[in-house]
């Protein structure tokens, strides 16, 4: 998927969650991708960071419904989780990659 479709999904998943938060009481299960500081309008992020923050906002929005439906989508949550896990691991990686490339220019 190119940036501009992650960002314009993440754009899209920010939207259902602000839906949620009408109907619901959301800010204790999306503590984590409040922290990531990343939003859709954050076009200079990389497309890694734009990814991980897809993945945790999706995964806080299955959790919200999973409490508020009974746990019915419990199984989404736990996939999503193992995305995040995932995802976060290539984030870190590709953060790291940057940190040696930056080290070899400097040299």
């Amino acid at each position: 998927m190119y940036k501009d479709e992650l960002i314009q999904l993440h754009q899209f998943l920010v939207y259902v969650l602000k839906h949620l938060d009408h109907e619901y009481e959301v800010k204790d299960e999306c503590k984590e991708y409040l922290c990531l500081n990343i939003s859709p309008h954050h076009i200079h992020r990389t497309k890694a960071e734009h990814k991980y923050a897809i993945f945790v906002l999706s995964n806080s929005i299955s959790e919200i419904i999973a409490a508020n439906n009974g746990g019915t989508s419990s199984n989404i949550s736990n996939g999503l989780s193992e995305l995040v896990k995932r995802s976060r691991k290539e984030l870190i990686r590709f953060q790291n990659d940057d940190a040696l490339a930056i080290q070899k220019i400097e040299m």
